[in-house]
């Protein structure tokens, strides 16, 4: 069932076209990835799909009565205080209607009239047919899976958040809600690895149509059935994940590119003929085909690379072959200890990827290593000869009261005007775009700017803190290809997949405070690992199971009142005993699946010897364990509606 289509849809400002000829229907429970370079017009399609914008051509339909729910960039929580209430957005007159039945509840036990049964019944039996029952435990589940306490919740107030976690609590409101379609726009840029896994299956396992704006290739990858690509002026649908689209598009290419050049062709022949013929004897022929060739609709070349940022990393110094040291560092921030007791070394030629939970302290390691940052115990140093850049996750490094001319000048200060902007055409900055203060620019060209400056440096350590978070997907693929071509040693922070398995040789894994040095690369390391998502994934299905058997436990009582009013308590009791021994097997597995899930997760496990064999064995225990407590949540459930 076609839930949204555009036909022939096109978007001008003014006298700029932004996009055209668009055409393409999402049906219900569809995916869509949208991909293409920054400022092609995928903002613009998402304002038009909520109704803020119309078409200036073509047409668009939308099925009566749906509920679109859009993630900006720029979250607002209108007077939500406190971030449960922020993450439960429309949820709140559902919850209103939780509280107003436990006064009720209470109420009846001194005004157990027919009209205040009557009222307490219906609100009863909208709160069960629109889901009370799991409204706190779903809101609860969403908040967990995207990093927040869900008790804190409760109580932290809204504006104590950081710029991320503001985002993460805008993508929890969002899943959170009852909207039928939902659009997301870069999702995962204030994610961590297993935070973006989370958002995969949950994502995979809804019944409603998303549609996404990323920049993250193994998410689509993951997620999507569909991807729309902008490109030029317009933007073409593909059938498929991220890979398949890749595919599509280079065969398409190909065709255009074949026929494109098999005109250029005839149109070269007829040109010949016409100028050769057209005073002799055969000149009415050459008039026709000069009419003829000039009524030809032409077809435009393919839209290839031409654009793309063109970055490439030299290194102008060797460096020796110890790069980056560390020995017993202890990094703390406050009372709070981030890495404890660290002892490794990165050698020449590395390509290390740094991974581990938002806030474990990969950034504030990075600003130890350049002395940002006190190192509270052991000695965090680089090596001899080692000259290192430092790409930073909030583009400090760039000036912002410098035009972009002068921020590269200032680097080059021998270089001629013409050279200065040649360096900035690379990274997609052309004519007066060269006058603009760093101020002004968006965070994509921020980046760009960042890596400029990076490439200037020469250096033979490359030290990148989440360098993707505002690039484009042609961007990423361009930085990819340049720092697979580098000659030096690169340490990177990234929660990007496909980055990760392309390019690191080692890995170093943040986990309670602790750096676990792995000898392989991302790819390996996702392969040896995989119980560890395993046992996320289980803890993650059993808690939200185990939240709405307490929420349950927290309003059935509450109904018990009413019972009691007629005289069932007694009726009850053998039932109680039965939940009661139920509710204690609940708790003894749970505590069983916390203790094995807690020893999965451990990156040391994965690195032992018999390290693969023993998460095998605990994740068939694992999975037993959630049969069992699956089993118990039916009977619980079973002795509840009883």
């Amino acid at each position: 069932m076609s839930l949204l289509s555009f036909s022939d849809v096109g978007v001008d400002f003014g006298a700029t076209r932004l996009f055209s000829g668009i055409t393409f229907t999402v049906a219900g429970g569809d995916r869509w990835g949208v991909v293409g370079r920054n400022g092609t017009g995928k903002t613009t399609l998402f304002r038009l799909l909520t109704g803020e914008m119309r078409p200036t051509r073509g047409a668009m339909a939308r099925q009566p009565g749906i509920k679109v729910s859009l993630l900006e960039q720029h979250r607002d929580f209108g007077t939500a205080t406190t971030v449960w209430e922020a993450a439960a957005g429309e949820l709140a007159d559902l919850l209103a209607l939780e509280q107003s039945l436990e006064e009720q509840a209470v109420g009846l036990a001194s005004d157990p009239s027919a009209a205040a049964m009557e009222r307490y019944g219906h609100d009863l039996e909208r709160f069960e047919r629109e889901g009370g029952y799991g409204v706190a435990a779903r809101i609860d589940a969403v908040l967990h899976g995207l990093g927040f306490d869900p008790e804190r919740a409760r109580v932290t107030a809204v504006s104590t958040l950081s710029g991320g976690e503001r985002g993460r609590l805008g993508l929890a409101r969002q899943l959170a809600s009852n909207a039928d379609v939902l659009l997301l726009d870069e999702p995962t840029n204030h994610l961590d690895l297993e935070t973006t896994r989370w958002l995969e299956e949950f994502l995979k396992g809804t019944d409603r149509t998303v549609i996404v704006i990323s920049h993250d290739r193994a998410f689509l990858d993951t997620i999507a059935n569909h991807v729309l690509h902008f490109e030029g002026d317009s933007a073409t649908p593909y059938s498929g994940g991220y890979k398949a689209f890749v595919a599509q598009r280079a065969e398409r290419r190909l065709t255009q590119q074949r026929q494109f050049d098999q005109q250029q062709r005839k149109i070269a022949s007829e040109k010949d003929y016409i100028a050769r013929n057209l005073a002799g004897q055969n000149t009415k022929q050459a008039k026709g085909r000069r009419k003829k060739l000039d009524r030809l609709p032409r077809l435009s070349a393919p839209v290839g690379e031409d654009g793309t940022m063109a970055v490439r990393f030299d290194v102008a110094e060797r460096g020796g072959d110890r790069v980056i040291t560390a020995e017993g560092v202890t990094i703390r921030v406050g009372e709070r200890t981030l890495v404890e007791k660290c002892s490794a070394t990165v050698m020449r030629g590395d390509v290390l990827g740094l991974i581990g939970p938002n806030g474990s302290g990969k950034s504030t390691f990075l600003k130890g290593l350049f002395g940002d940052h006190p190192v509270a115990a052991g000695e965090l140093r680089l090596g001899g000869s080692i000259t290192a850049s430092f790409y930073r996750q909030d583009l400090s490094q760039v000036p912002m009261d410098r035009t972009l001319f002068e921020v590269i000048n200032d680097l080059r200060p021998t270089w001629e005007r013409r050279m200065v902007q040649g360096h900035l055409g690379r990274f997609g900055f052309s004519g007066d775009e060269v006058q603009r203060h760093a101020e002004t620019l968006s965070g994509g060209e921020r980046a760009r700017v960042g890596l400029a400056m990076m490439m200037l440096s020469r250096s033979n350590l490359l030290v990148l803190d989440e360098p993707t978070n505002h690039l484009d997907v042609e961007s990423i693929e361009a930085l990819e290809d340049a720092i697979e071509q580098y000659e030096g040693t690169v340490l990177l922070v990234s929660h990007d997949r496909e980055l990760l398995r392309a390019l690191t040789t080692r890995v170093w894994i943040l986990h309670d405070r602790h750096i676990t040095d792995f000898d392989g690369g991302f790819a390996e390391w996702e392969t040896v690992s995989k119980e560890r998502a395993h046992a996320a994934s289980v803890r993650e299905a059993e808690e939200t199971a185990v939240r709405k058997v307490r929420e349950r436990q927290r309003v059935e009582p509450r109904r018990e009142e009413s019972s009691v009013a007629r005289d069932e308590r007694r009726k009850q009791r053998a039932v109680q005993v039965e939940l009661e021994r139920v509710e204690a097997r609940i708790a003894e597995l749970e505590t069983r699946i916390a203790t094995i899930s807690a020893a999965l997760e451990d990156p040391e496990l994965y690195t032992r010897a018999d390290g693969v064999g023993a998460a095998a064995s605990m994740g068939r225990e694992l999975e037993s364990l959630k049969r069992d407590l699956d089993d118990a949540m039916a009977r619980w459930s079973a002795a509840a509606e009883r």
